[in-house]
C-alpha cells in the first residue's frame, strides 16, 4: 500500500545504479528513464523494496545487512518455493530472476512482479461490513487449505523439508533463536519451551507444505472481490504439520483482549463480526476433507504464541543491532513475555473446557457488571423485601432491578444462554452461570432467571411468543400436588380437544414466579386424552397459556423453610379449571411433552448447577472470612483443626463439581442432551449436594448469626436444599445414571456372556 512505501533507509541503502545495470538484460523496462526504488516499511524480517519504472512495479526482497542469526533470512528459499507454487497455479505474485551474486547490492536478492490488491493491516477489519470481514476471513482460510492439500511431489518440493517430526523440530529452532537474540531474561519463554517438548504431539508424520507465517497482513486481496491474489512473505516456509500453520492464523483470537503486538494487531477474541476460530477452522477443516476436530490443539496454539514471541525477539534484537527491515521494531520489544505468558496459560490450565474468545469476553463483562452494579444493589433490593414483607408489593420487582435490566441489556448482556442468539456454547454460559450464581437476582438481571422454558421456547420457533417473554418471566407448570411427580407419567392434569380449542384440567403446584405481575405465560404440562396408554412416554404434551386466561386460578403461594421466596416471584399452587386455548397453543405438538422437557431439563439442569458452583463459592468466602475473624478457646477459627479440614474439604468438593459440571456442558455441545443425559444427572446429584454441604459448614462457622437474615447463608441453604429436589428428586436421577452406567459397562463384555 502506497501509504507503507517510504525513501530507502539509511541502514538498507545499496548502489541502485548497479541493480539498474543488472536488472537491465534481464526484465523488461529496466532501461526506461525512470527508476525508482522506495522500501515498504512493513514486513518484519527480509528488507522488501518496490522497483518502478515509467511502465511497470517490480518488488525486491533482499537479506538484511549485517550479522544474522544462523539459517535465517533464506530467500533463495523464498524465490524457489514462490516458482514451484505459481506454476500450479496457486496465488503467489510471479517470480522473475534469483541473483547469489552479492556484489550487485551487498546481500542476495531475487525479484518478483508487483500484485495490486488490498493488504489489511489492521486485522480486525474495521470501516467493512459484517459480510465483507467474514468473506476475507472465510477466503483466507480456504486458500490456507488449498496449500495444505498441494502434492510436495507434484510442486517438485520433496526435499524441500525434512518431514516427520516438524513439532519437535519448531521447539527447538525457536527456543535456539530466542536464546540467540534475547535481551534479558524471560521466565516464561523458558518454561513454554520446556512444556511444548515435554507435550510434543502423538502424531507429528503429517506432512505438507506450510507457509510459516500465515498471517492474514501477508495476504493481497482482490481490489473489490473476497479472493486472495497473492500470498506473500515465505521466508519460514517449510514442510511439516499444517495444524501449525491453522493455529498460527488463528492465534489472534486466542490473544488476551487488552494485548496488541501494535497497535494495529490487537486481539479478534469478541471482535464484532469477525468469524470465530471455530467457524474458520470448520471451514479450513471441510476444505481439506478432514474431520473438524483438531487433536492437541492447545500445544500448537501454545507453539504459536512461543514461535510469535521468537519472532518479535528477533526482530527487537535486529532494532538493537540498527538493521532492523521494519520502522516500528523498536515496539516489539515488549510483546515477548505477555506472548509468552498467554501461550503458558493455554498450555499449563486454561485449555480443559477452554471457552471461547467471544465467551471469556463476555464473561469478563459480566464479571465487570456484577462489581459495578449488581454486588452494590444487593442491600437496595434486600430492603425492599423487607419493607414489602407481608404485602402484595413483594411479588413486584424492586426499581433498581428495572434500571439494572436495562442497563444489562443496553451492554448487549441479555439473554446469554440462547445459544443462537448470544453466539455463545454451553460451556460459555456455565462459566458465566457460575458468576451469576454469586447473587439471588442476578440471573435475572441479564434475563436468564429461568432460561431452561424460554430456550424451548426459542428453539421450537415461537417467536411471537419469545419476543413477547424477553423482559418478562414465565411459569413452568409440571408438577402437581395429587400425585407423585417424581415420575412424571404420573401426571394427571388433562388435555382434551373440543374443535379449535384445547380445554386443559388439573391443579399444578410449585410455579415458581407466578407471583410477580410480569409473569404472563405458563408453559403447563398436560396428560393428552386421544394418546390413551399405547407409550408412558408419548401421553403428555406442552401448552402456552396466558395466566390471564379465564379458568386459571392461582390458588396460593407456598413456602419453601417458611419463607415466600418472593425475590424470585414465589412458588404458587395453580388451578386450571376447564381453561380453553387456541389449538395453536401446543407446542410441537400432541404427546411430545416429554421430548420437550428433556430438550429443556439438559440446559437447564446445567444452568442450576453452575449457579449453585458461584454460590457455594460465596458461601466459602463468607466461612473463611467469619473463621479469621472469631476466636474461640484462645485461637481463631481456622486455627481449629475441624474447621480447617471442613474449608479445604469444600474447596476441594467444588473444584470437583465445577469440572464434572464443566464436562457435561463440554458433551452438551459436542453431543447434544440425549448423549449428555449421564453427565448431566450426575451433576445433578453432585450440585446439590456439595452446595448443600458447603453451605451448612458455613453456617456452623457462623454459628446463630448463620440462621438469621443478618448473612445470606439461611436462604442460600433453602435454595440449594430446593435443588436436590427440583427438576426430579437425587434418588431418581441416581437410579438413571446406575442403569446408564451398567448399559455401558455390560455393553464392554463379550458377546457369549
Amino acid at each position: 500500500m502506497d501509504e507503507e512505501i517510504t525513501a530507502v533507509r539509511e541502514q538498507h541503502q545499496f548502489n541502485i545504479a548497479n541493480l539498474q545495470k543488472y536488472l537491465s538484460d534481464k526484465l523488461r523496462d529496466i532501461n526506461s528513464d525512470t527508476f525508482i526504488v522506495k522500501q515498504y516499511g512493513k514486513g518484519q524480517s527480509n528488507p522488501t523494496f518496490l522497483l518502478q519504472t515509467s511502465k511497470r512495479r517490480y518488488v525486491l526482497r533482499k537479506k538484511p545487512p549485517g550479522e544474522l542469526l544462523p539459517g535465517a533470512h533464506k530467500v533463495d528459499r523464498e524465490y524457489r518455493v514462490q516458482k514451484a507454487l505459481f506454476e500450479t497455479g496457486f496465488p503467489v505474485p510471479e517470480p522473475l530472476l534469483f541473483c547469489a551474486d552479492q556484489s550487485v547490492i551487498g546481500t542476495e536478492f531475487y525479484v518478483m512482479e508487483h500484485v495490486q490488491g488490498r493488504i489489511f493491516r489492521d486485522i480486525r477489519l474495521p470501516g467493512l461490513s459484517v459480510a465483507e470481514q467474514v468473506a476475507l476471513y472465510v477466503a483466507a482460510a480456504e486458500v490456507l487449505a488449498k496449500l495444505h492439500s498441494l502434492d510436495l511431489a507434484a510442486l517438485g518440493l520433496g526435499d524441500y523439508g525434512r518431514g516427520p517430526g516438524y513439532c519437535k523440530r519448531q521447539v527447538s529452532t525457536w527456543t535456539k533463536q530466542y536464546r540467540a537474540s534475547s535481551h534479558r531474561d524471560v521466565p516464561a519463554m523458558d518454561r513454554l519451551s520446556d512444556w511444548l517438548m515435554n507435550n510434543l504431539p502423538t502424531n507429528d508424520s503429517e506432512v505438507t507444505l506450510v507457509h510459516g507465517d500465515f498471517r492474514l497482513d501477508n495476504l493481497v486481496f482482490h481490489p473489490t472481490e473476497a479472493r486472495v491474489l497473492a500470498v506473500l512473505d515465505w521466508e519460514l516456509s517449510t514442510t511439516g504439520q499444517p495444524l501449525a500453520d491453522l493455529a498460527y492464523f488463528l492465534m489472534p483470537f486466542y490473544w488476551p483482549s487488552h494485548f496488541s503486538i501494535l497497535d494495529s494487531m490487537g486481539g479478534l477474541g469478541g471482535a464484532e463480526g469477525v468469524p470465530s476460530p471455530t467457524d474458520l477452522a470448520a471451514v479450513y477443516s471441510r476444505c481439506r476433507g478432514i474431520p473438524p476436530s483438531l487433536p492437541q490443539w492447545n500445544f500448537f496454539l501454545a507453539l504459536a504464541m512461543f514461535k510469535m514471541a521468537g519472532i518479535a525477539q528477533g526482530i527487537y534484537a535486529r532494532f538493537l543491532l540498527g538493521n532492523a527491515s521494519a520502522a516500528d521494531a523498536h515496539k516489539f520489544g515488549q510483546s515477548v513475555e505477555p506472548l509468552a505468558e498467554a501461550g503458558l496459560r493455554i498450555a499449563e490450565g486454561s485449555q480443559l473446557f477452554q471457552m471461547t474468545p467471544k465467551g471469556r469476553a463476555v464473561l469478563h463483562q459480566v464479571q465487570q457488571f456484577m462489581k459495578q452494579h449488581v454486588f452494590p444493589a444487593q442491600q437496595e433490593v434486600a430492603e425492599f423485601y423487607v419493607k414489602n414483607a407481608g404485602s402484595q408489593a413483594r411479588w413486584r420487582t424492586p426499581p433498581i432491578m428495572e434500571e439494572l435490566k436495562t442497563r444489562a441489556r443496553a451492554a448487549g448482556l441479555w439473554n446469554l444462554f440462547l445459544p443462537a442468539v448470544s453466539g455463545l456454547s454451553q460451556l460459555d454460559y456455565a462459566h458465566i452461570a457460575e458468576e451469576t450464581g454469586r447473587c439471588f437476582f442476578a440471573p435475572e438481571v441479564f434475563n436468564c432467571q429461568a432460561p431452561g422454558w424460554l430456550c424451548v421456547i426459542h428453539f421450537i420457533g415461537k417467536a411471537c411468543v419469545l419476543i413477547q417473554m424477553r423482559p418478562l418471566p414465565s411459569t413452568a407448570c409440571s408438577t402437581e400436588p395429587d400425585v407423585s411427580s417424581s415420575d412424571a407419567t404420573n401426571i394427571r392434569c388433562s388435555l382434551r380437544r373440543a374443535g379449535d380449542q384445547y380445554i386443559i384440567s388439573g391443579r399444578k403446584w410449585w410455579s415458581s414466579g407466578a407471583g410477580n405481575p410480569n409473569c404472563k405465560i405458563a408453559i403447563v404440562l398436560c396428560q393428552s386424552e386421544s394418546h390413551g396408554a399405547r407409550n408412558r412416554h408419548k401421553q403428555h404434551s406442552m401448552v402456552l397459556v396466558p395466566l390471564d386466561t379465564a379458568g386459571v386460578e392461582l390458588v396460593r403461594p407456598l413456602t419453601v423453610f417458611g419463607e415466600d421466596d418472593a425475590i424470585h416471584g414465589g412458588h404458587f399452587e395453580i388451578n386450571f379449571n376447564d381453561v380453553r386455548v387456541p389449538v395453536s397453543s401446543i407446542v410441537l405438538g400432541e404427546g411430545r411433552g416429554f421430548e420437550i422437557a428433556q430438550a429443556r431439563l439438559g440446559p437447564g439442569r446445567l444452568h442450576h448447577c453452575m449457579r449453585a458452583v458461584g454460590l457455594a463459592e460465596t458461601a466459602l468466602e463468607l466461612m473463611c472470612q467469619r473463621a479469621a475473624q472469631r476466636s474461640t478457646f484462645g485461637k481463631r477459627l481456622y486455627q481449629h483443626e475441624v474447621i480447617a479440614h471442613w474449608i479445604a474439604e469444600c474447596r476441594i468438593a467444588i473444584e470437583q463439581t465445577r469440572l464434572l459440571t464443566l464436562h457435561a456442558a463440554h458433551c452438551l455441545d459436542v453431543s447434544g442432551s440425549k448423549e449428555a443425559r449421564k453427565q448431566i444427572a450426575m451433576i445433578k446429584v453432585a450440585a446439590g449436594r456439595m452446595s448443600c454441604r458447603v453451605v451448612d459448614c458455613a453456617i456452623q462457622v457462623h454459628g446463630g448469626a448463620g440462621l438469621s437474615a443478618d448473612f445470606p447463608l439461611a436462604q442460600m441453604y433453602a435454595y440449594v436444599r430446593t435443588l436436590r429436589i427440583a427438576d426430579g428428586p437425587d434418588e431418581v436421577h441416581l437410579s438413571s445414571i446406575a442403569r446408564m452406567e451398567l448399559k455401558d459397562q455390560l455393553s464392554k463384555l463379550p458377546a457369549k456372556l
